[in-house]
């Protein structure tokens, strides 16, 4: 493997769980984030991912990676997106769902979610709008990333398949380490479920949709059911 790819691995493992419970453990020590702070944080995010991704596709067609081994390349377009839409909807209604019932239970998971939402999701339309760009960007280039280009070198590396779906979701898991220990394993067993799912339609299409379903819903449902009266003032 080259070794530019072993420093985006590098990245990937330590340097984004790092960055991202840093930054959770300062938002967490405010008492509150305001709608500017919120704004801020999105669209810091957002650009942050979409320079990763120009920086991991560049060094990904230098080495020789293809669009179709990065994903990229599929035929049948109607198939591809009906199935993304479809499994968006699907997946979007089990978050709202899960969100539903985590925010009748207690405990010290419940409440760091509740923590969470109340510093990083959207309460109002003027923090949605700009939310939902973060949720589809998100859902575009974290797919890329780790379905795409980590799936792509790892199987290029020579390991077997089984093994590059279980690393691949690893590194997924690990980058939402701000959620706690039970978001780095809920996270890491979506992430094989959007491996299998860009295998086996060997296209990220589906899965980027999948992806950005499962946060959108989660920026309407973890307000209403987590927050409850507090997403409505």
């Amino acid at each position: 493997m080259p070794w530019d790819f072993w420093l985006i691995f590098l990245f990937l493992g330590v340097v984004i769980p790092w960055r991202g419970y840093a930054r959770l453990k300062k938002l967490l020590s405010r008492p509150s984030v305001d709608t500017r702070a919120k704004l801020v944080l999105y669209a810091a995010t957002i650009a942050f991912q979409w320079m990763l991704v120009g920086l991991v596709a560049w060094r990904a067609l230098v080495h020789g990676l293809t669009a179709q081994e990065l994903g990229l390349g599929s035929r049948g377009w109607v198939g591809i997106v009906a199935s993304g839409v479809s499994g968006a909807v699907f997946i979007g209604g089990l978050q709202w769902l899960n969100l539903r019932r985590i925010g009748k239970m207690e405990g010290e998971a419940p409440e760091l979610l509740r923590k969470l939402a109340s510093r990083i999701l959207p309460v109002n339309l003027s923090e949605y709008l700009p939310y939902s760009a973060l949720a589809i960007t998100a859902g575009v280039c974290e797919e890329f990333v780790y379905r795409g280009f980590a799936i792509a070198a790892l199987s290029k590396a020579g390991l077997p398949l089984w093994l590059v779906v279980i690393l691949s979701s690893i590194l997924f898991g690990l980058a939402h380490a701000y959620q706690g220990r039970g978001g780095i394993v809920s996270t890491g067993i979506f992430g094989v479920l959007l491996a299998i799912g860009r295998l086996g339609f060997g296209s990220l299409v589906p899965v980027m949709m999948w992806h950005a379903g499962l946060d959108l819903a989660a920026g309407v449902a973890a307000p209403k059911y987590l927050l409850g009266r507090a997403a409505s003032d």
